[in-house]
């Protein structure tokens, strides 16, 4: 599983918002009955909590998650209000139960492989209460395909600095080498590298893997019809589980 060390990390959080603010509203909307009743979110992979933002500022109740210690320091200091902020390592670590299940991010593509993707994708389901909603994104094998010509892309901010390179060892694997630069107080920049590989899989299996799990699901291109479509390849994944 990719590391999200501190700098990639800040990186993150101050050049990549924008994908959380895209996706709200849709998802917001999917979970206005939960809100209504009162019941608890969890949210998977919540990096540095620009989700969290938008779901505790709607007024719900949030248990917030990741994978990484330094995505969830930051998380932590954005979003005090949420009810609880705290390390879960999919798909085996013991899911808490929930009213709702989201994410975004496609936190499950950082997963080894399929197989682990798919117990993920159980785990979350079985710790849907009655009635539950899941609502996140995943990466489909069309991801790849959609790039395949990508060769890598820089973007820089006030104080920080990123680049990716792009690679597809296999036509299920996406593969990512990112370089940081995060400025010193002394004007000097650090730079660090990471690998970041996602496994990609066909999303069209997905409604019956759930469905063996209690929850009905849809596979889609956004998690609010027309309006805030995903980048191709990357896909909503919204269910309820069964009341």
């Amino acid at each position: 599983m990719s590391s999200f060390r501190s700098d990639l990390a800040y990186v993150t959080d101050q050049g990549y918002g924008f994908h959380a603010a895209a996706c709200a509203p849709g998802i917001l909307a999917l979970l206005e009955p939960v809100r209504k009743r009162g019941g608890l979110v969890l949210e998977i992979g919540c990096g540095t909590g620009l989700l969290t933002r938008f779901l505790v500022q709607a007024g719900h109740r949030v248990v917030a998650t990741d994978a990484a210690p330094a995505m969830l320091e930051l998380a932590r200091a954005a979003v005090p209000g949420a009810t609880d902020i705290r390390t879960l390592v999919l798909p085996d670590e013991p899911v808490p139960r929930a009213d709702a299940i989201v994410g975004v991010g496609h936190a499950l593509n950082y997963l080894p492989d399929t197989a682990a993707v798919q117990r993920g994708l159980g785990a979350l389901a079985d710790a849907l209460l009655p009635g539950g909603v899941l609502a996140l994104d995943l990466c489909d094998l069309d991801w790849g395909t959609a790039r395949a010509d990508a060769v890598g892309q820089g973007r820089a901010g006030a104080d920080w600095a990123i680049v990716t390179r792009f690679s597809r060892p296999a036509p299920d694997r996406f593969d990512r080498e990112l370089t940081t630069f995060v400025r010193l107080p002394d004007g000097t920049y650090r730079r660090d590298d990471e690998h970041h590989g996602n496994v990609l899989i066909d999303t069209t299996t997905v409604p019956a893997l759930l469905r063996a799990h209690g929850v009905a699901a849809t596979v889609g291109d956004s998690f609010a019809d027309d309006e805030h479509p995903l980048p191709p390849g990357l896909k909503s994944v919204i269910g309820y589980a069964a009341s």
